[in-house]
């Protein structure tokens, strides 16, 4: 069975830096190997894995609906087909599977740049059931999601065992993350369980704010500290797998998925 994590929230909370942590403690405490799907499209989880990035899902998209136009005067995309009688869902699975970046017991898929002009909808039908296929290998699947979640339901028709909402430690930030929160009611994708994780916190989180998510209607799963070893990874440009086991935001992430179920087990 494939558990998949998605974060959300707003722009600059830090959610691809959790989403690199969850990976992290995943490919090192649990069996299986782990996807991870990039859907934003600044693209930059590929730097925290430490991986190179040659080919987005938006490239293939692209490139396949310029193939899909010259084919057209020969009948050929009318059939489902481009050039040399392959189908376009023939077409997507091969390169989505040759664009994997692969790590050690872990892949990455990234989305890359949203739709452009013409017409999609079939093409994001077909690179659904692609990517949906691929994640039935993997232990795990997280998703690191663009800003809100409305564009969740389009990457994906699995159902998400685990959403993580993600906010810095103030009030504005924890009220645009109960909005976003409120769009999981509006996906068509069963979303099991939801909460909210603040990062870069300094110290204790203060009373005023610990009254404010307590109103929530999400529960608090965790806190991740301003953790100056993090900080040193980010500013070097080295992958957060080279995180010491012991640093604070390892052991922040490590007691929140304890909290998901999620315990160390690599030998399980």
């Amino acid at each position: 069975m494939t558990t998949t994590i998605a974060l959300a929230g707003k722009g600059g909370v830090g959610k691809t830096t959790i989403a690199g942590l969850i990976i992290k403690y995943l490919v090192e405490n649990q069996p299986g190997a782990v996807l991870a799907i990039d859907a934003d499209p600044s693209s930059n989880l590929n730097m925290v894995l430490g991986l190179e990035l040659d080919w987005t899902v938006g490239d293939i998209r692209e490139d396949l609906l310029g193939q899909v136009k010259q084919s057209l005067t020969a009948g050929g995309a009318a059939m489902g087909t481009i050039g040399g009688g392959i189908s376009k869902q023939e077409y997507l699975d091969y390169q989505i599977r040759s664009a994997l970046s692969e790590g050690d017991r872990f892949d990455l898929i990234a989305m890359g740049q949203p739709e452009g002009q013409g017409c999609y909808c079939a093409v994001n039908h077909n690179l659904r059931q692609v990517i949906d296929a691929i994640s039935k290998n993997y232990r795990y699947v997280v998703i690191d999601n663009e800003a809100g979640m409305e564009h969740l339901s389009r990457r994906t028709t699995r159902d998400v065992q685990h959403l993580i909402i993600v906010s810095e430690p103030t009030l504005r930030s924890i009220t645009a993350a109960e909005r976003i929160a409120a769009f999981r009611h509006e996906l068509d994708i069963q979303i099991e369980h939801t909460g909210l994780v603040l990062n870069r916190v300094h110290g204790d989180v203060p009373s005023l704010l610990q009254a404010r998510l307590a109103a929530m209607d999400i529960p608090l799963l965790g806190a991740v500290p301003a953790d100056e070893q993090l900080l040193a990874l980010e500013l070097s440009g080295r992958p957060f797998l080279a995180l010491d086991a012991d640093a604070p935001a390892n052991k922040a992430v490590a007691a929140i998925m304890a909290q998901l179920g999620i315990i160390a087990n690599v030998g399980g």
